[in-house]
């Protein structure tokens, strides 16, 4: 989690070994007992980001029988107070690097298609959905890079406070919609 929090604070380049190792009060020879190099220790970083934020999110929403509920609770995940601020956005600003662009590029594809798919659920033909699916992914980037930015000055995006909840939920109710 650490080399997550550097990489949303600076982006790849603050992903560095000495700094970790202060950070965390361990030694560089500790941390090259773990990781062989600093882009293993990227590339296991941005997969748990993965797996946490995207696998585990879609297996504990399996639990939910109703589509809408389901859409509802995967928004209200996605768009709630961020595990590390700022780290999708820098992750995105770092959509070249060759770590992060595989890895970016799987989970925006499996959130698409796992929104699509519960927006088919709800009636929508699969174009449509996938449209849909695409909107409400860009309504995601757009909060979170909004919220990373302009908090202050537009409180609606921010995760907490009674502007940021209400602002939330007006969101969620626009995009949850099925026209």
């Amino acid at each position: 989690m650490a080399a997550l929090r550097a990489l949303a604070r600076g982006g790849v380049a603050a992903v560095a070994v000495d700094a970790l190792a202060g950070e965390l009060d361990i030694t560089r020879g500790s941390f090259y007992w773990h990781f062989k190099d600093r882009e293993a220790l990227l590339v296991a970083a941005v997969e748990l980001w993965e797996q946490r934020t995207t696998a585990d999110l879609i297996a504990r929403l399996s639990s939910v029988a109703d589509p809408e509920e389901r859409l509802r609770e995967a928004l209200r995940t996605a768009l709630g107070a961020e595990v590390i601020a700022g780290l999708e956005p820098a992750l995105v600003a770092n959509a070249d690097h060759p770590v992060i662009a595989p890895v970016l590029t799987r989970v925006i594809e499996r959130r698409i298609a796992y929104i699509a798919e519960l927006y088919g659920e709800l009636g929508l033909t699969p174009a449509v959905a996938r449209r849909q699916a695409a909107l409400v992914y860009a309504a995601y980037l757009g909060w979170s890079e909004l919220r990373r930015v302009a908090a202050a000055v537009v409180p609606e995006v921010a995760a907490e406070g009674p502007r940021g909840r209400a602002g939330l939920k007006h969101l969620i109710d626009q995009l949850a919609v099925v026209r």
